[in-house]
């Protein structure tokens, strides 16, 4: 039994077996505590019945009329929670969140070398809508693919037509 709630302070206290994975992007803390003041409503954890976190959605609202969306952040699930379905889980509840507030879609980025999760976002309806660049800093070869989701505002999909050519982190909006 997994239970969904909103991520608190003292999670971050408990969540180091989920950030530990090697394809999992860690920040400060107070980038987390930034997410959690600014966008609580996107700041989920899965939660064990023991109290052990499963697995967190970050993520945040952001951009202006048709570029109005939802974005991912971060999205992780502990190594020996994985292939339950609780990705799919999270990723449902954010994107409710960003249906609610009205977003034309959801968007993220993933390595372009993390196969898993780039048909794990496609099967969940995601396509790729452009490539950016030498998006992580900390590894300068490797790109990101820029996936989005049309939601239901979006009624004519506009913001899934791909860019067929790559981009730069600086261009990015």
């Amino acid at each position: 039994m997994t239970t969904l709630r909103p991520f608190t302070c003292n999670d971050m206290f408990k969540f180091n077996n989920v950030n530990l994975d090697s394809l999992t992007e860690t920040y400060g803390l107070s980038f987390y505590m930034q997410y959690l003041a600014h966008w609580p409503e996107y700041f989920q954890v899965a939660e064990s019945p023991s109290g052990e976190i499963m697995g967190y959605i970050m993520g945040k609202a952001e951009g202006h009329g048709e570029n109005w969306h939802g974005h991912v952040t971060a999205l992780t699930v502990s190594p020996e929670f994985r292939r339950l379905g609780l990705a799919a889980t999270l990723m449902a509840s954010l994107e409710d969140v960003s249906e609610k507030k009205r977003a034309y879609f959801v968007d993220l980025f993933v390595r372009v070398s993390n196969q898993v999760a780039i048909n794990m976002y496609k099967r969940l309806g995601y396509i790729v809508y452009r490539t950016v660049l030498e998006y992580y800093s900390g590894d300068p070869d490797e790109d990101a693919f820029d996936m989005r989701k049309a939601l239901s505002r979006d009624v004519k999909k506009k913001s899934v037509i791909p860019v067929l050519h790559p981009v730069r982190p600086e261009e990015v909006d």
